[in-house]
């Protein structure tokens, strides 16, 4: 046929094949050769690594950064901060333990009945702090007490409190001779706990709450941890052996509960026609000695 085609066109060159652009067929548009921005070229040039070269540049500068902070051999911050030493609490003393419960045990016999129960005998159970403070009655360590009398027992607490404070700054009692001094504090001591015992009255029937174990059968007293718990039946009546003397049965109970509380335990009568020492028990009797309510009477 020669060198051309039927149709008067030139044979193709021979050579490879080759896609041919036909910008009349959507998606044959040629890619502009100049103008867009920069970052668009340098995308549409290297493709895929134009994305990992920036994220590779980073990941870099961290483990320099880190290198240099933690340089080899040292503890990963992981493990520092497992392995870091915890505060030493304060040290502070350890508690003291709570003393034995101290009463005088109930009658073997039926108690005797007052001959007039001018009494409550039985409180609420709560108790409520006589507020207010008293001056430093004494001299030499300092003993600070609260005062509190039981809920619904209807005694008035300020003269409650007024004669536990007397009958403890007398010379005769527990202070004597410089032995230690005393003062009434209130509430505020109280929340703070800024004292070293209290006094509370309590009624017959909420003894047992307040002297747990110790058997006062709702008759006798006690002293159970910084309580010295004073029976209101007691205060109110006295016992028949100090036929009626009810003003100095009231300054025993006090100095003999309390007397517990600084940690004195009970003693015995020493001999018939002798004082009784505050410290026996004599809510029960007397055992051939004359009542006395005073430590250094």
């Amino acid at each position: 046929m020669g060198g051309r085609l039927t149709d008067g066109r030139p044979p193709a060159r021979p050579g490879p094949l080759a896609a041919r652009l036909d910008p009349r067929v959507p998606g044959h548009e040629r890619a502009p050769e100049r103008g867009g921005s920069r970052l668009r070229r340098f995308a549409h040039r290297y493709g895929w690594r134009a994305y990992a070269i920036p994220f590779l540049a980073v990941a870099t500068l961290v483990v320099l950064v880190d290198l240099a902070v933690h340089p080899p051999g040292s503890a990963p911050a992981t493990s520092r901060a497992l392995t870091a030493p915890t505060a030493v609490p304060t040290t502070t003393a350890p508690p003291a333990a709570t003393p034995p419960a101290q009463g005088d045990a109930g009658p073997t016999e039926t108690a005797p009945a007052a001959a007039v129960e001018d009494y409550v005998r039985q409180g609420s159970g709560s108790l409520s702090i006589v507020d207010g403070s008293s001056e430093v009655h004494g001299t030499g360590p300092l003993q600070r007490f609260v005062v509190e009398v039981e809920d619904g027992i209807s005694v008035d607490g300020a003269a409650f409190a007024e004669a536990v404070t007397a009958t403890l700054s007398d010379p005769r009692s527990w202070g004597n001779g410089g032995r230690m001094s005393f003062q009434r504090v209130g509430a505020a001591e109280a929340a703070s706990e800024e004292y070293e015992f209290r006094v509370s009255l309590v009624s017959p029937g909420s003894m047992e709450r307040y002297c747990p174990g110790v058997g006062t059968g709702g008759y006798t007293s006690c002293r159970y941890g910084e309580r010295a718990v004073i029976n209101l039946a007691r205060w109110a009546t006295a016992v028949p052996h100090y036929g009626g003397d009810i003003a100095t049965y009231r300054l025993y109970v006090v100095n003999h509960e309390v007397g517990h509380a600084l940690g004195n335990g009970h003693e015995d009568c020493p001999g018939a026609g002798q004082l009784a020492p505050v410290m026996q028990q004599q809510t029960l009797g007397l055992e051939g000695c004359t009542r006395n309510a005073w430590p250094f009477p």
